[in-house]
């Protein structure tokens, strides 16, 4: 299962470059690049913080339509990334108390809360099908992904 990041950021820096199309739109366009390009990304999605209240609120994203249009801060994977401000990798959906299931077809999940000036503002997702699928590498490039996004946010 070989998965070229380095490739993959240099087509993601060309959406984000893209500065005639709406940010929302370069947001889409990634997260159709991100799910077609790497074999374990079943759903890829942006969650932001919904102005003031304490919740989170489906952004752009590509993959089964979704009812988790907002989510509680301290809920599931994503409410608890919007209250921890760190990476939340989950090997094994069915081992975790406070998940919130999409899709029964989902076995890993991988969180990562998006920073604009210090402040967390929502966050990348990614849910798969395929059973402890993410590395370290995965972490590292969806870092890399919130950095560029925060830069056009």
């Amino acid at each position: 299962m070989a998965k070229d990041f380095k490739l993959l950021k240099e087509r993601a820096q060309q959406i984000f470059n893209d500065e005639q199309s709406p940010t929302d739109n370069r947001l889409q366009v990634l997260c159709e690049l991100l799910r077609e390009e790497i074999p374990y990304y079943d759903w890829v999605g942006f969650y932001f913080k919904n102005g003031d209240r304490e919740e989170l609120k489906l952004g752009p994203y590509a993959g089964a339509p979704t009812d988790h249009t907002i989510i509680p801060f301290g809920k599931g994977i994503c409410g608890q990334v919007a209250v921890s401000n760190k990476n939340f990798v989950v090997p094994d959906v069915s081992a975790q108390d406070n998940y919130i299931a999409c899709s029964i077809t989902v076995k890993a999940e991988i969180v990562v809360p998006l920073f604009v000036n210090g402040e967390n503002v929502g966050q990348i997702d990614i849910d798969s099908n395929t059973p402890d699928p993410f590395t370290e590498e995965d972490e590292r490039f969806l870092e890399f992904i919130n950095s560029k996004v925060a830069e056009i946010l």
